[in-house]
């Protein structure tokens, strides 16, 4: 396992910890491959019953460290693809824990978890529109499926913050719980989950999830392919200027 990735079996519960405090989490190639081998691990275990992923520090996750871009070789597969196919793959309860920042990647991976527990500092952005480029992670179909399309449209067309009490109100979020608190409240969960047989869990799971599968990876070519056109394109380079220029962005004139 990666530094930047802690794994930590508890009685059935495997606790996953994003672990870049310093950098409020965000995902690194070293920690996409650290999450692909942790979930496919999981998958596979029989003393895995649940997982939970947590964030370490302040935040849950930032999303994608820009940086990572340039780590990867010209031509070859980002490490994120295969660390979101395992994710998107898993087949026992996914529940997680998530204070602070949740942005980009660091938001579309709960719309996947199967029950989501927030702390009261929560603030979660999908930030797409805003950089110039499309949803990830089969994002387009599993918000309008978990919320509706409307607030799924509204959220992902405006870019705007999500505070814990409207996750909540939305259905993003099954319960808010003070940040001291929220750790303990998600482990006590997925514990009870844990209790019960890993064959049973994952035909419940199988229930739930396989239907949505093929809407998955439709909207998962779908995004890629509109990744393929809009990364790189004058917006998403003026998004990424000013951010590292530390300005708004002005897209008047592209």
């Amino acid at each position: 396992m990666s530094e930047y990735l802690l794994s930590e079996n508890r009685d059935g519960v495997l606790v996953l910890t994003l672990n870049r405090p310093e950098k409020k989490n965000a995902i690194n190639n070293a920690m996409w491959v650290a999450l692909r081998e942790a979930f496919s691990a999981a998958a596979a275990d029989p003393t895995v019953r649940c997982v939970l992923l947590r964030g370490a520090g302040e935040h849950f996750c930032a999303g994608v460290d820009l940086a990572s871009f340039a780590e990867t070789p010209p031509g070859e597969e980002h490490p994120f693809e295969s660390a979101a196919r395992a994710v998107v793959e898993f087949d026992k309860p996914l529940v997680a824990a998530v204070q602070g920042a949740a942005v980009g990647g660091g938001a579309t991976v709960l719309f996947h978890a199967d029950i989501v527990y927030v702390g009261e500092s929560l603030r979660l952005r999908l930030p797409f529109a805003s950089l110039g480029l499309v949803p990830e992670w089969g994002s387009s179909y599993m918000l309008q499926a978990n919320i509706g399309a409307q607030r799924a449209a509204e959220l992902f067309y405006t870019a705007e913050w999500v505070d814990a009490d409207k996750a909540l109100d939305y259905g993003i979020a099954a319960a808010v719980v003070p940040d001291a608190d929220l750790f303990g409240h998600a482990l006590a969960k997925a514990a009870e989950i844990a209790r019960w047989p890993v064959n049973s869990l994952r035909e419940i799971k199988r229930s739930l999830r396989l239907h949505h599968l093929p809407a998955i990876d439709a909207a998962i070519a779908a995004e890629q392919a509109g990744m393929q056109r809009q990364a790189g394109s004058p917006e998403n380079i003026e998004a990424i200027t000013a951010f590292m220029e530390r300005r708004p962005p002005d897209f008047s004139k592209l």
